[in-house]
């Protein structure tokens, strides 16, 4: 009865005995089980031709590289992988709104996290603090280089990769979209040979590009220019660019302190954060260093008195400060689907409480978004800035020295002739750029 027993045992134990490790086929269809259901969503969903090739994909590698590779071809600026109680959401944000593109199964999400960790060289056994990295994805088509951030959160890790697409950094002042008589008054003002040149605005309105923009009109073999960003997001050549780097303690403003030692001509600062990096800006403005570097404000009058709340003395931002750009990013219309209308009275009467009614009176004709095939029924193909340019005249010099607000600031600008940002909108909104939703969903509150 016993031998019974043990050889029955034996048989039971046989199978487990002859399970194989699984085949490299075999592998290939457990990973297809991961991302079932993906492929028909993406299909739906319609936001990203060509995020269909899921169904090629059989590992992880793969398919980072496709969410990559197809963030890259849609023109999308960041990548947001988030995870959800029983899912892993990837968003894509393409013209400053973001968009579901593919909605994975909950297992996938450490195996993505982590191969992402790989790439960026961050810590693959940390899942509870704040990581940050940056890697390369080179492609058949081309390269493009991804600044990571990794953050814990209730579900599990968060990652946001930033796209620094470095072809999109270099156009030229003349293709941002600034009016004729705000370029002119930047020409002018980047010619100064010192003095403080500020570009401000909320995360994403295009600060950088601008001020990259003038960097490569002033780039010549007979000045020194250096930076001091984070990240660097485009190699300019002839440029001495440096990366912030918290680990060793090189800072913003101990950055600037050893840069006005390195004999430059044109400092860019990537942010005045503080009241140390902007006190040192200020003296390399008056000791006869070029300046640029970007504020988080909500419109050009606002920079002046930000400066106040830094700690800075009235008399040296009247003295250093040129000019101050206030800027957005605004959709364009596809000009394959937009569509021509009539605003009515009511409209009209609402408008003329932001911008001057004559304006509007004068263009009742304009453009709204319809959508089609190839601007993916949206409405919209990329973007343009809307700005305005306010120049730091006597007038608003002795504003200043009296702490005056930013409300007087504005309303002494626009009397001497600053388009501000709603009516540089609605000029572009009259030649069919962009359409009036798309101006107040960036403009106003």
């Amino acid at each position: 009865m016993k031998k019974v027993v043990e050889e029955k045992e034996k048989e039971e134990e046989k199978p487990k005995e002859a399970v194989k490790k699984p085949s490299g086929k075999d592998e290939a269809l457990d990973f297809a089980s991961l991302i079932e259901g993906s492929i028909e969503q993406a299909r739906k969903l319609n936001v990203v031709r060509g995020i269909e090739e899921l169904e090629k994909v059989t590992s992880i590698t793969q398919l980072t590289d496709l969410i990559v590779r197809k963030a890259w071809e849609s023109g999308t600026s960041d990548i947001h992988i988030d995870p959800m109680d029983d899912s892993l959401v990837i968003r894509y944000r393409i013209d400053g709104v973001l968009y579901d593109v593919l909605s994975l199964k909950k297992e996938v999400q450490p195996l993505i996290i982590t191969r992402i960790k790989v790439l960026s060289s961050m810590r693959t056994d940390e899942h509870l603090v704040a990581q940050d990295g940056r890697y390369r994805a080179e492609f058949d088509t081309g390269n493009v280089d991804l600044r990571v951030s990794i953050i814990p959160t209730f579900h599990g890790e968060n990652v946001v990769m930033r796209l620094l697409v470095g072809g999109a950094r270099a156009l030229g002042l003349e293709k941002l979209g600034f009016s004729d008589k705000d370029l002119k008054k930047i020409q002018n003002y980047i010619r100064k040979p010192y003095g403080m040149i500020l570009a401000t605005g909320p995360t994403g309105s295009g600060k950088t590009t601008t001020l990259y923009s003038v960097l490569q009109i002033l780039n010549s073999r007979d000045v020194s220019i250096v930076t001091i960003e984070d990240p660097i997001e485009f190699a300019i050549p002839g440029l001495t660019q440096i990366q912030v780097n918290a680990t060793t303690n090189l800072t913003f403003s101990q950055g600037l302190r050893a840069i006005v030692r390195q004999d430059p001509n044109i400092v860019l600062v990537g942010e005045i954060r503080d009241t140390e990096t902007a006190s040192i800006a200020v003296n390399a403005a008056m000791t006869g260093h070029l300046l640029l570097s970007t504020l988080h404000t909500n419109d050009a009058a606002t920079t002046l008195p930000r400066l106040l709340d830094m700690k800075i003395e009235p008399f040296l931002i009247a003295t250093t400060v040129n000019v101050a750009i206030g800027q957005r990013l605004v959709r364009r219309l596809c000009q394959d689907c937009k569509e021509q209308y009539t605003m009515s009275k009511e409209e009209i009467e609402t408008l003329a409480e932001l911008m001057p009614k004559e304006l509007l009176e004068a263009n009742r004709t304009v453009f709204r978004a319809k959508g089609c095939e190839k601007c993916n029924h949206t409405g919209y193909v990329k973007r343009q800035g809307i700005y305005e340019v306010l120049e730091v005249t006597e007038e608003v010099r002795e504003l200043i020295k009296r702490r005056a607000s930013s409300d007087d600031i504005r309303a002494k600008a626009r009397e001497q002739g600053m388009t501000t940002m709603l009516e540089d909108g609605f000029a572009k909104v009259a030649t069919g750029i962009t359409s009036i939703e798309e101006i107040l969903r960036v403009v106003h509150d």
